[in-house]
């Protein structure tokens, strides 16, 4: 089945493309969430006048996407997370942290959805990470991870206090 996109859909094509997708997927997510329209004469001939529209929007989209890559590109963010003794973090850092990251040191608002990590993030260090502001204009941005001081281990004499004292308690309950 052919479509005309209303905007731009990951994956598939920008505003104004036509494209054959299956009939369940135009039926049932594209054209009831206003995605796309099916592709009839009447459309089609809709399309062909929206056209100077379309690509005067397009120009101006890339020219804002390489005034924030100008911004963004090269520069460096810190975050920090709890880390084990290795560095290996307690969980990962997520896509919405580094988008907060850039928003708080940098003053540029994105959209995490267009952040696109190489691979989870899951060990302190440094990583690079891709903002696809375009489908042609993309920015990279350098992640500092930083083991955040977790307190310190329980010794091996506070431990053993720790088991006397439970086991005290225990035995007192019966």
């Amino acid at each position: 089945m052919e479509v005309i996109l209303r905007q731009e859909v990951p994956s598939l094509g920008r505003e104004g493309d036509i494209v054959k997708v299956a009939s369940g997927y135009a039926n049932n997510y594209l054209i009831p969430k206003g995605l796309a329209a099916l592709a009839t004469p009447g459309n089609l001939k809709q399309l062909e006048q929206k056209r100077a529209a379309i690509a005067r929007r397009e120009a101006v989209l890339m020219g804002e996407s390489e005034e924030v890559k100008a911004k963004l590109d090269g520069k460096s963010i810190t975050i920090t997370a709890k880390a084990g003794a290795e560095g290996r973090l307690y969980g990962s850092v997520t896509t919405k942290d580094i988008a907060k990251a850039i928003e708080e040191q940098l003053g540029l608002a994105v959209d995490r959805k267009r952040l696109e990590p190489p691979e989870p993030i899951k060990q302190a260090g440094d990583a690079t990470v891709t903002l696809r502001l375009y489908p042609e204009v993309a920015a990279s941005i350098e992640v500092k991870i930083v083991p955040e001081q977790v307190e310190a281990e329980v010794t091996e004499e506070e431990a053993a206090q720790l088991r006397a004292a439970f086991s005290q308690r225990l035995f007192a309950r019966q």
